[in-house]
């Protein structure tokens, strides 16, 4: 429980793709793969391109993973593979099953960023970044006078754009050289370098606190990088990409037309050179509809030349020797594309013409029909083309006008004016060096290689497209449709698939990276989602090379969380930027703050060890970027603060854009601005648009909400609560779960201005839990007498006369916004501050420290200090006291310690039947279900669920937090039973009381804390109590052993009958009622719920089935011996009963329940130390003689043995009787024969045989119920005659009695029977030796059809089984394929032959196998039907009333045997066969370990439907079901 590392486990499934789930860890964490159910048992291997220690990371390099299994056991449950993480960045993951890859997908791992002269840890939740513009920085000697704007506004990290040479356009993002440092920042007489630019950054960093992080472009280069004219291929040009040619001719003419507009020509057909209105951009469309098309006629570079082709094909037809091939119906003609895109210089495929068109002879008629036929043909392919030409144009002049009417007309759009060669009608979409001559003249460039290759097309965005697609690779028509939103300045980079693709490129690029990633911590990738992924990863790994902890942002447009996945996985990206600006209102903008990060508020502790779960990228939550609007004009000057802190209580990194702060009025363009920013001047006054200080603007409260944010990043503020109190108010808490201090900010959001808008002056009443310890800072925006605002001429100026009134750290009384706080309590222990406001006008924020009040405050310290000996997370916030309850002075372990398993049953478990017994119930949540357990297991259950979700919003927590109802339930049940139990109570009862006294909405999390401490300890009991199988086991052992816990327990009134006074160490207690000591047994119930309390807890045939599973491979023998014993002392007639009733209410109306107990005697014998002494032990008997009184405890003991041997004595003598009270009585379906019981051993074989076709004496024991479908009375499966687990059973017995008595340790040799008035002995060996040669002889079905032993071979329905009865009064049963012969493999394997077992096993496995069971019937069988509903009742003989409980539904317990015989055959088998079983196993297994952990019952239950369905009627949790599993663990 003590460790504190955090450990995340990936389970792998198979075919589980997972290239699209992002998984967050952070350094320092280890990540364990571990096997899925599908994969348990299967040969899989993990590979990682995550590094070797010592190794540097390749991304093409993978190496395999060790698998450790910690308990080197029989299952796959806990056996992991692990990494240890170290590094950041992203890394694959794949694994293979044998050969196959069979799933895979990545992990991010955070970079660590430090900062300052100590190099201390900035956590990325305390980022706060603002953005510059390099180009209005000044030279370099300037720049620290402007970024002390950033240090004085409390800014730790600044993004610049790039700082390189810039293309003509002057946009940022255009480069003319990736390499250059821009030479603006140089003055005449001193040119800076990057050296230069390297050591500001590292000043920033070691004195200043602020890390630097730049962009990087690998889409674009400008269209006048040098570099570009000496390596063309490095673009898309019109030789490498000539799919562009008829693209780049519309390009032209659309630029010959726009300079036409611009001239006037267009004038007079509706055009001038100014556009004003539609009726305009109407003739527009017409003029290239009637112009612009049918002279450029693009149409044919896709055709074509019917003329050519035709004379071709007349050329072939009249070859000499010209071989006819048949037409082959799946190849059509069609037009093949000529790569070279000509004019008509498009082909088809001769051989498919000359085998479509075949003429009828070689005569000139002929071939000319077939010529005229051909044309016809080839006519009708290009016409196709032109159609679809057509399409395109229409698009095409449809995204022309779209532009036309942004850039010109729309009231948001830059309104050019008049059409003009420097603004033409449309962007130009590739770059055209040479001087404008005729359209024509231009065209014959294209096929000229020196001179296309200069014709290169620009870059820009698709809207809508997909973003893993190039749209200027060959099959996008994205230039020809004109869907590009071109950026005329700068060329699209063509890499292609590989550095050697394009050599100088990769280099260039990779060079630029280097570069970058030398001088700043981290980068932000431009238009990152255009970017070819493959580009990116190549250059980001050559980056984290030089800078392993790079901080990598990128801001994705793919308008899809899935895809922005493919980016952040592949990329590891460590936050994308997220907009509050995209918000469009103040409630929007709360859920986003919501969105990005933390989780809610009294949220519960999560394990250091748990499942890894898919996240959403960590988020860089900025009020504006800059490529945004401006919000003063999309909202408003007012809402410039409140939103600042909206975004900047976001639990995640946050930031803003230069400019913001300081109110600039209007959107600082990338392309166009040219002008300076201020500079910081603690002394400078409004009036200077050049310099600002902390009275500008908002920037002295955008410093109070930097410094806030980066406290609460540090001091672990991770829980989120945003209550959206108005319209425009939105109150964020940050609360810290350790301290449980929080932080509440009030913003009164104006995205309307309030000088224009109403705003209403009442402010709803505000609600704060806790005690407010102060005002963290409260802040208005408030107007002041100084000039407006002039845009300078110079320098980027903010409004003058907007500023902020900020007060710090002042108390609550103090405040000019809080009108009057007053206290009121909800419920005992909870504050709550009635905030009342007078002066939270538009635009005002309020922030308050909250504590618990100091009582609840140290509730929770002495909590968390009491749970620190169960986990260290609790130490910090703890408090120690001296006056706690004393028993809180004792380590839960050690009161816990002293439980019993028998006790820790009633601690954890207890079903309502159970608990009712006992005069209690479950706890019924209120709207919701009750607890499937009294004990804390039902709790835990349903914690287990809501836990890993956070789920505080389910009735269970709901009802927490109403009320301390189910709090007092748990301790008090436990406190009103006696001894350790009531200790347990006790202190569970001293810890609710701190917890009692903590505001409701922490009690789910600390009550769970609370259990969990407890339960995790109460296990640990548990397992230390068991044997080394359990102590040294897996998980899967160690949970299903509890099973054993789960099943055995001691009721209120015995189940079992009293032992023999004079067995020494039988468990004692003191009846509560009559104050005398009487035995306290625990007794083995048979299921849960059904089969739990008073009669029907016990039956005979359940308990011996389960017993070596849940009590001796459990290690409790002292439990196993008394409960055989006790059921020793109720033997009758030769059996043992089937439902126990005490002992005195018994039934013996089954013919297996002896033989189950004589194999548990036996597995006793031989699992226990000095096991035989058993058969010494006294019995008590209850029924001397068949007709005696039930006799109390103690008159006639006898020694194990004697009981032994009169069961065998008794079958081999033949037993026949009537039930006694036989009738309606004691059973009310069963017809009157079927009370009449007979069983004996047939002499000629030694089979044991019984039964009649009126009563069902195994385990098989349905009777029919319904009148309505005439099953009533009659066993859908008596299995009469001699069931093949009977007679395995016995041949198990007969031959350990055999040995036994051959070491004379059993002093019976014989059974001595009255046969025709005499006495006759049948020796143990005669009768072992009997059943051995005749087993195999009459149960195995031949593949032979002529064999002579088969009785009925016109019955035979399978070959190559064992029968499942031999001798049946209805013959056909004898041949029905069930699983009951797996059951004697498993106890008397010698009956068998390998190779014919294995057979038999393989076609059970086939047809019978089903996901958790085994079906009871063969499928092919015509009674067959896998769903029980004993509920239906209708006329059908076959199911009303549940009649086929064992024709079809799958039993869990069967497969325990059917997998543990396939284990010890496959060992005969050999190795191999061997391998592929225990696969088998471990496969099968999983499945029930899922189970098993989902299970609220934490158990397995007693069947299923077809195919693993649930089935409502089956008992939860079985124990025979649990037992078969871990047997089955056991063998392996």
């Amino acid at each position: 429980m003590g460790h504190s590392k955090q450990i995340r486990i990936l389970l792998l499934n198979e075919m589980e793709k997972l290239e699209r789930t992002l998984f967050r860890l952070e350094q320092g964490f280890e990540l364990q793969f571990r096997l899925g159910p599908t994969l348990q048992g299967k040969a899989v291997t993990v590979y990682t391109n995550y590094p070797l220690p010592g190794e540097a990371f390749n991304r093409e390099k993978f190496h395999s993973l060790e698998w450790e299994n910690p308990t080197e056991r029989e299952d796959d449950s806990d056996k992991y593979c692990k990494l240890n993480l170290q590094q950041a960045g992203s890394f694959q993951y794949y694994f293979l099953q044998g050969n196959e890859k069979s799933g895979g997908g990545y992990i991010v791992v955070d970079p660590i960023l430090r900062v300052g002269a100590d190099n201390h840890v900035l956590p990325l939740d305390c980022v706060t970044l603002q953005t510059f513009l390099a180009k209005c920085m000044g030279p370099l000697d300037e720049w620290e006078s402007r970024l002390m704007v950033a240090k004085e506004s409390g800014y730790n990290m600044i993004h610049f754009t790039p700082l390189q040479t810039l293309g003509l356009s002057r946009s940022c993002y255009s480069l003319a050289d990736q390499l250059e440092l821009n030479p603006d920042f140089s003055r005449p007489n001193k040119k800076y370098t990057w050296t230069d630019v390297g050591q500001l950054v590292q000043k920033l960093k070691k004195e200043w606190n602020i890390l630097c992080i730049t962009d990087v472009v690998y889409n674009h280069t400008a269209a006048n990088s040098r570099w570009l004219q000496e390596h063309p291929e490095s673009a898309y040009n019109l030789v490498n990409s000539p799919h562009l040619k008829p693209a780049w001719v519309l390009d032209r003419a659309l630029w010959h037309l726009s300079c036409d507009v611009a001239e006037g020509k267009y004038k007079d057909r509706g055009v001038p050179a100014l556009i004003e209105n539609d009726h305009q951009m109407n003739c527009i469309r017409k003029i290239i509809w009637e112009d612009v098309f049918p002279k450029i006629q693009l149409w044919e570079f896709f055709q074509v030349d019917v003329h050519k082709a035709v004379e071709q094909f007349r050329g072939l037809l009249t070859q000499e020797n010209r071989k006819t091939t048949r037409p082959d119906p799946n190849h059509h003609l069609k037009i093949i594309q000529d790569p070279e895109y000509r004019r008509l210089g498009c082909t088809v495929d001769m051989n498919v013409a000359l085998a479509t068109f075949i003429p009828h002879d070689n005569g000139p008629a002929a071939i000319n029909e077939c010529c005229n036929w051909f044309r016809k043909r080839i006519e009708e392919l290009n016409s196709e083309k032109h159609q679809l030409m057509n399409y395109h144009q229409e698009q095409a002049v449809n995204c022309l006008l779209g532009n036309v009417f942004y850039e010109r007309l729309a009231g948001h759009g830059p309104k050019l004016g008049p059409v003009t060669r420097k603004h033409p009608l449309v962007t130009r979409y590739f770059t055209f060096p040479f001087e404008d001559i005729s359209l024509s003249a231009e065209e014959s460039m294209i096929h000229v290689p020196n001179k296309a290759c200069f014709l290169m097309a620009h870059n820009g965005w698709v809207m809508g497209d997909d973003p893993l697609r190039n749209f200027a690779e060959p099959g996008s028509d994205v230039y020809l449709r004109r869907e590009l939103i071109c950026w005329g300045d700068s060329v699209k980079l063509r890499y292609g698939k590989k550095p050697e693709d394009c050599p100088y490129l990769w280099a260039h690029m990779k060079k630029y990276t280097e570069i970058t990633a030398t001088y700043f911590q981290g980068v932000r990738l431009d238009n990152c989602h255009s970017t070819p992924l493959h580009v990116a990863e190549y250059m980001l790994d050559a980056a984290r090379k030089l800078q392993p902890n790079l901080y990598v942002v990128a801001e994705l447009f793919t308008g899809s969380e899935d895809l922005d996945n493919v980016f952040v996985t592949r990329l590891g990206i460590s936050s994308l930027i997220r907009e509050a600006m995209s918000a469009y209102d103040s409630h929007e903008e709360g859920r986003l703050v919501y969105r990005y990060g933390g989780e809610p508020v009294g949220s519960f502790v999560q394990p250091c060890l748990r499942p890894l779960m898919p996240a959403i990228a960590h988020a860089l939550f900025m009020d504006i970027t800059h490529d945004n609007e401006c919000p003063i004009v999309h909202r408003s000057a007012y809402d410039a603060l409140p939103s600042a802190t909206l975004v900047s209580m976001a639990c995640c990194a946050s930031g803003s854009t230069k400019g913001y702060d300081e109110l600039v009025p209007h959107q600082i363009s990338v392309v166009s601005e040219e002008r300076f920013y201020t500079k910081w001047n603690p002394a400078a006054s409004p009036s200077n648009a050049g310099e600002v200080n902390s009275q500008s603007g908002i920037i002295a409260a955008r410093c109070a909400i930097n410094k806030l944010h980066q406290e609460l990043g540090a001091k672990g503020f991770i829980q989120v609560y945003v209550d959206q109190v108005d319209a425009d108010i939105v109150a964020v808490t940050r609360h810290s779960p350790s301290i449980h201090q929080s932080v509440v900010s009030v913003s009164r959001t104006a995205f309307r201005n309030p000088k224009t808008s109403f705003y209403s002056k009442e402010v709803p009443q505000m609600c704060i839990p806790g005690k407010i310890e102060e005002v963290v800072l409260e802040a208005r925006t408030v107007e002041r007498n100084t000039a407006p605002y002039k845009k300078d001429a110079n320098s980027i100026n903010g409004i003058p006369n907007i500023m902020v009134e900020i007060r710090e750290h002042i108390q609550l009384n103090e405040s000019k916004i809080v009108k009057h706080a007053g206290v009121t309590t909800k419920g005992p222990n909870e504050y709550i501050q009635e905030i009342e406001f007078e002066n939270l006008s538009p635009g005002s924020v309020i922030v308050f420290r909250v504590s618990l009040d100091p009582h609840a405050q140290a509730a929770v310290g002495i909590l968390r200090n009491h749970l620190t000996q169960f986990s260290p997370h609790f130490k910090s916030g703890s408090l120690a006291v001296d006056n706690a309850d004393p028993i809180l002075k004792i380590p839960f372990a050690s009161i816990a310690s002293r439980l019993t398993l028998a006790e820790l049953n009633q601690v954890l478990y207890r079903c309502e039947s159970e608990e009712q017994e006992d005069g209690g119930g479950c706890y019924n949540i209120p709207n919701w279900l009750p607890l499937k357990y009294a004990g804390l297991q039902g709790l835990m259950s349903v914690l287990a669920e809501i836990r890993p979700k956070n789920d505080l919003g389910h009735p269970f927590c709901d009802n927490l937090r109403s009320g301390d109802w189910m709090i007092d339930y748990v301790s008090n049940r436990l406190i009103s039973r006696s001894g350790t139990i009531a200790e347990v109570g006790k202190w569970l009862q001293a810890m609710f009381f701190y917890l009692k006294q903590i505001p409701r909405y922490l009690i789910p999390c600390y009550f769970d804390a609370i259990l969990i401490g407890a339960y995790t300890t109460l296990l640990d009991v548990a397992w230390k109590q068991m044997s080394s199988f359990v102590q040294n086991g897996s998980t899967f052992v160690k949970h299903l052993s509890l099973g054993s816990v789960q099943m055995c327990g001691v009721g209120r009134f015995p189940s079992l009958p009293l032992l023999s006074p004079s067995l020494t160490d039988v468990p004692c207690r003191l009846n509560e009622i009559t104050r005398e000591k009487e035995q306290c047994c625990v007794s083995l119930a048979a299921g849960l719920p059904h089969f739990s309390a008073g009669i029907f807890r016990c039956w005979g045939r359940d308990t011996f089935i389960a017993l070596r599973g849940l009590l001796l491979i459990t290690g409790r023998y002292l439990e196993a011996r008394n409960i055989i014993l006790a059921f020793a002392s109720t033997l009758r007639h030769g059996l043992i009963p089937n439902l126990l009733g005490e002992g005195t209410h018994a039934r013996y109306n089954c013919r297996d329940a002896v033989w189950w107990w004589l194999q548990c005697i036996q597995d006793y014998c031989k699992m226990v130390p000095n096991g035989l002494d058993i058969l010494n032990c006294p019995v008590s008997r209850m029924y001397p003689t068949d007709d005696s009184v039930p006799l109390s405890a103690g008159t006639v003991d006898q020694p194990l043995f004697e009981v032994i041997q009169e069961a065998m004595q008794r079958h081999m003598q033949g037993i026949q009787f009537r039930e006694r009270n036989a009738g309606p009585q004691i059973d009310r379906n069963m017809k009157d024969e079927g009370f009449n019981i007979s069983a004996g051993v047939d002499e000629e074989t030694g089979f044991v045989y019984g039964g009649n076709r009126f009563n069902c004496g195994t385990w098989m024991d349905k009777m029919g119920e319904s009148d309505r479908a005439r099953n009533k009375g009659i066993p859908a499966t008596p299995r009469d005659g001699s069931a093949v687990e009977i007679v395995g059973l016995s041949k198990s017995a007969v031959r350990w009695l055999l040995e036994l008595s051959q070491k004379n340790i059993f002093p019976y040799h014989y059974v001595t029977v009255k046969r025709h008035g005499k006495f006759v002995r049948v020796s143990y060996d005669e009768w072992n030796r009997k059943i051995q040669e005749n087993f195999e002889k009459l149960f195995y079905v031949s593949e032979d059809p002529s064999d002579v032993n088969e009785k009925h071979p016109n019955l035979v329905h399978k070959r190559g089984i064992y029968k499942d009865s031999y001798g049946a009064s209805s013959p056909w049963c004898d041949y029905q394929l069930r699983p009951n012969f797996t059951i004697a493999m498993v106890v008397a394997p010698e009956l068998f032959t390998t190779q014919k077992a294995w057979k038999a096993l393989e076609i059970a496995e086939k047809k019978l196998l089903g996901p958790l069971g085994m079906k009871t019937l063969d499928p092919d069988d015509m009674v067959y039907c896998g769903t029980y509903d004993n509920a239906l009742d209708n006329d059908n003989y076959n199911l009303a009333k549940g009649f086929n409980y064992h024709q079809g539904p799958e039993w869990l317990w069967p497969v325990g045997y059917f997998l543990r015989a396939k284990l010890y055959f496959s060992r005969l088998m050999g190795p191999e066969t061997t391998a592929k079983t225990v696969f088998l196993v471990k496969n099968v297994l999983s499945r029930h370990y899922v189970h098993l952990e989902r299970s609220p019952w934490k158990g397995l239950p007693e069947l299923t439907n077809e195919n693993g369905q649930y089935c409502p009627f089956s008992c939860e949790t079985q124990a025979w079901s649990i037992a078969a599993v871990l047997e089955t663990l056991y063998d392996l």
